[in-house]
């Protein structure tokens, strides 16, 4: 029924029915749910106070907002659910096993290596894969996630068990819980010396939000002041009980330094996922699972670590892996050598992908290149269309006039470029979160994997934006074309080294905060008229000291009965001076200002500058 609306725009009125919306809709996807035109949507925003063009990406809460306005109940489909539908339209069913129970086979554990930073997290995976990881890292933090496959034996039979390697630092929290969802168990490393840390509890809150098994390794108990039993005593607090206190979490004292009951930690690990879960593929299917990390290789490509879920992943299959798609060139296990198939729960690395995939991507095998370039062509324009909703600043009409005025809302705009996925998507999301105040705001313009590109420095010098490379460097004519346009490009290899400085910068551009500082107080005892001059007070300065130029305020019986004066004038004597110290006389000219009597106390102040906390 066509009824009119707000403005005498003709438009059909909705009855509380529901519309579903992708996130970063435009009004004209709108117009097509309710059969209406959009410009008559683009008029209605305008009545609300907010100026969307037709075909513009808009935010959840603009969408919500004219649904409200419409009479209609917008759904936003989230993006797990739009990805499903858009597999659903290709008859792909990801995420499930295909065939009954009899096709399902025992496939090994995915287990993640949690804990505090500098709680032995990359050393203990470096005693159970016995090489060594931690030297190459910058300030001994890890930087990458990485997946590996290690074989213990378990009641006389060898059992595989495949280790995700996730960045310990609180930075990284966005990996972390993506690393988290692809796990089957967590091991909690916490130092024997230091107990629960802050991360510690970071850590167990992602385990117990992915709903996973914990088994703990208490490491460094060959460290003097070690002791073991208090790190069982403060995990009880959060729910971690340990068998031998009657409890079911496994906990096994370990040094990995010295390589001590590293057997018994995956002795540990297999038993929980014996007792707890039921670990089960189907290898015949097409290669179900997920991304881990990717990067840029200068000589091989896009190069993605995946870790396959169900199937059998095979060399010369057709693959999607988010936005990336492409035909399995090669396959490499976590030590380099060429492998032909992967199946359940088998880390490896691939090449022949079109672009570099994101951390925590699913990927599928499909049967032809047409499919996969169709699926990864609607997913990147659907990630494309939310992350325009979300870089738009919502600007009502109230506030227009506040944002073009130059300076008023400061902008700080960012390109971040890093060696590996994972770590960009991490630094992103530290640096989002960022808070200074809302004065001042943080835009990622871009982001990608890679070295800094002449197209990177471009863009920054066309949007004033500073570029950021991390673990990579510009790369051939980039770097002068960088200094010939003024470009401002940070190179970093530890990510909170980015971070503080980010923050530091944010900070400078803030307007600077003044506050008022008391210099001293002068009691007028007699007033002279000077016919020059006008009204001088002959003063006895009570406390600190009286400067010249200085700001002032006139005080009578403790009341303020003039601001915003300045001492003009100052003598002691017949000498004109600059300042006069407390129980000190002189003489003080306020300038044009004359109403001053006996007993009025001048109190002087100048305002500093206060330091941004």
């Amino acid at each position: 029924m066509q009824a009119p609306s707000i403005g005498g725009v003709m438009l059909p009125r909705g009855k509380g029915e529901a519309v579903r919306l992708s996130r970063g809709a435009s009004l004209t996807d709108f117009a097509e749910k309710i059969n209406a035109n959009p410009a008559a949507l683009v008029q209605v925003m305008f009545n609300l106070g907010e100026m969307v063009t037709a075909t513009q990406s808009v935010s959840d809460e603009t969408l919500t907002l004219l649904g409200e306005e419409m009479n209609y109940v917008v759904q936003i489909v989230s993006p797990e659910e739009e990805d499903r539908e858009l597999l659903e339209s290709f008859d792909i069913d990801f995420g499930e096993d295909e065939g009954g129970e009899e096709a399902l086979v025992a496939r090994p554990p995915v287990v993640t290596v949690m804990g505090h930073v500098d709680h032995g997290k990359t050393r203990l995976l470096d005693a159970i894969r016995k090489t060594n990881v931690i030297e190459g890292e910058a300030g001994g933090i890890t930087q990458h996630i990485g997946a590996y496959q290690a074989k213990t034996e378990v009641n006389g039979e060898e059992r595989k068990i495949t280790f995700i390697d996730t960045p310990g630092h609180e930075a990284f929290t966005a990996m972390r819980a993506r690393g988290a969802k692809s796990t089957d168990i967590a091991i909690l490393v916490v130092a024997a010396n230091d107990g629960v840390m802050p991360q510690t509890i970071e850590a167990l809150n992602h385990a117990k939000a992915a709903d996973v098994p914990i088994v703990v390794a208490v490491n460094k108990i060959d460290v003097e002041g070690a002791d073991p039993t208090k790190v069982r005593g403060q995990l009880t607090e959060y729910g971690l009980v340990a068998e031998e206190y009657g409890g079911d979490t496994m906990f096994v004292d370990i040094s990995a330094k010295q390589g001590l009951h590293i057997d018994s930690l995956l002795e540990a690990v297999v038993l929980t996922a014996d007792a707890a879960l039921d670990l089960r593929a189907n290898p015949e299917q097409d290669a179900q699972g997920i991304a881990i990390e990717a990067h840029l290789d200068r000589g091989r490509g896009a190069v993605a670590t995946v870790l396959v879920q169900r199937g059998t992943l095979r060399v010369g299959d057709t693959m999607v892996v988010g936005d990336a798609y492409g035909r399995v060139r090669a396959m490499l296990d976590d030590k380099g050598s060429n492998i032909e198939e992967a199946g359940p729960a088998t880390p490896v690395l691939v090449l022949g992908l079109t672009n570099v995939p994101g951390a925590g991507d699913n990927f599928l095998v499909v049967d032809e290149d047409r499919t996969a370039r169709q699926i990864a062509e609607k997913r990147a324009a659907r990630e494309r269309n939310a992350a325009f909703a979300k870089r738009t600043r919502r600007v009502s009409l109230e506030d227009l006039d506040k944002v073009l005025k130059a300076g008023e809302v400061q902008q700080l705009n960012l390109i971040i470029k890093g060696d590996a996925s994972g770590s960009v998507e991490a630094l992103e999301s530290s640096l989002l979160q960022l808070d200074v105040g809302e004065e001042v705001d943080i835009r990622v313009l871009h982001r990608g994997v890679g070295a800094v590109t002449e197209s990177d420095i471009n863009l920054a010098s066309g949007s004033d934006a500073i570029v950021i490379g991390f673990n990579v460097r510009a790369e051939g004519r980039a770097t002068q074309m960088a200094e010939r346009e003024g470009v401002d490009v940070r190179y970093y290899s530890v990510i909170y080294q980015a971070i503080e400085e980010i923050e530091a910068a944010l900070k400078g551009m803030l307007k600077p905060e003044y506050e008022e500082v008391e210099l001293g107080t002068a009691e007028i005892r007699e007033v002279f008229r000077s016919s020059k001059l006008g009204n001088i007070a002959g003063v006895l300065i009570r406390s600190g000291e009286v400067k010249r130029n200085s700001k002032a305020r006139l005080l009578r019986d403790g009341k303020v009965v003039a601001e915003n004066l300045t001492i003009e004038g100052l003598r002691r004597f017949k000498d004109d001076v600059t300042e006069i110290r407390e129980g000190f006389e002189g003489g003080i000219n306020l300038g044009g200002y004359n109403d001053i009597k006996v007993d009025d106390v001048i109190a002087t102040y100048e305002l500093r500058e206060k330091p941004r906390g």
